[in-house]
């Protein structure tokens, strides 16, 4: 019966010839990278179902419970950490003079992922590699939705440079009221939000939709602050992530990671959230980008 492995194998057949074709590439000095890169693909298509989960050593599931019930809510905390300290970051590090303005939010959020992790170091006094090996467990655990981000994100900027964020914003303009903040704000905060649910990635969405209102609008016709207009644009976006199931490897994954028999079930529980999150960013941008 033909299924699912044949269409794999189809794939990698493509990859692999791509990989060759790269190999035998003479105009391109890095042809043999290229040829790697590509050939790494095609194996994972070729021979993924015998690349099995690995079992590492890691507190077992009674001592993860006692840790649970000792700690309770205040587990969360840590992983709190990082987005404060990304909004923090954003909003007050950009003219600090050691942080790249242009790249002052994903600074700010690998700090805040270091801060996070000493804290829980500090805290929780895990044996030293127990934060490498448990995040091991959960890649293999995830598998091939890892990816998806970056893939997403490419995505996103193929569409960007096909000019799809001048139709969108040629739409918006249209359709926003002359002199309106609230309303050009509301259509970023929104629009970052449901392009975010068609393309399952806040970071597709984000160089559309900022090419489209955040840019041309929000900061050259109203003079927003570009730090704090990308950074609260993608909070909105990751709104749009918590209501669609193209979120796969944050909304799919888990389902199936749990055995739940909704595979919905992960985007229904995060609707209460999102909405009013959602409002809260687009106050919070409309209050602190224009002042």
């Amino acid at each position: 019966m033909i299924g699912l492995p044949q269409l794999y194998l189809l794939a990698g057949a493509m990859f692999a010839a791509f990989a060759v074709l790269s190999a035998l590439d003479r105009t391109n000095r890095k042809r043999f990278g290229n040829a790697a890169f590509w050939a790494l693909i095609a194996l994972s298509f070729f021979a993924g179902d015998l690349l099995g989960r690995g079992d590492p050593p890691t507190t077992s599931e009674a001592e993860r419970a006692a840790s649970s019930e000792r700690r309770g809510n205040r587990l969360f905390l840590p992983a709190l950490i990082v987005p404060v300290t990304a909004l923090v970051g954003s909003l007050f590090l950009k003219d600090s003079g050691w942080i790249d303005p242009k790249q002052v939010t994903l600074v700010s959020l690998g700090a805040g992922v270091l801060i996070a992790l000493t804290v829980c170091y500090l805290w929780l006094r895990p044996p030293p590699l127990a934060p490498v090996e448990e995040g091991r467990r959960l890649m293999d655990s995830v598998g091939w939705a890892a990816v998806l981000p970056q893939m997403l994100a490419a995505l996103g900027a193929v569409f960007a440079l096909a000019g799809v964020g001048e139709v969108v914003g040629g739409i918006a303009g249209q359709a926003i009221p002359e002199g309106s903040l609230f309303a050009a704000v509301a259509a970023y905060a929104l629009g970052m939000a449901l392009f975010t649910m068609i393309m399952g990635n806040a970071f597709a969405a984000f160089p559309v939709m900022t090419a489209a209102i955040g840019i041309p609008i929000l900061i050259h016709r109203f003079g927003g602050d570009p730090a704090i207009v990308c950074a609260i644009g993608m909070l909105s976006g990751f709104c749009g992530t918590l209501l669609t199931p193209m979120a796969a490897n944050f909304n799919i994954v888990p389902a199936a990671l749990l055995d739940l028999k909704d595979k919905n079930a992960v985007v229904k529980a995060q609707v209460g959230t999102a909405i009013p999150l959602l409002a809260c960013n687009l106050l919070l941008l409309y209050f602190l980008a224009f002042r």
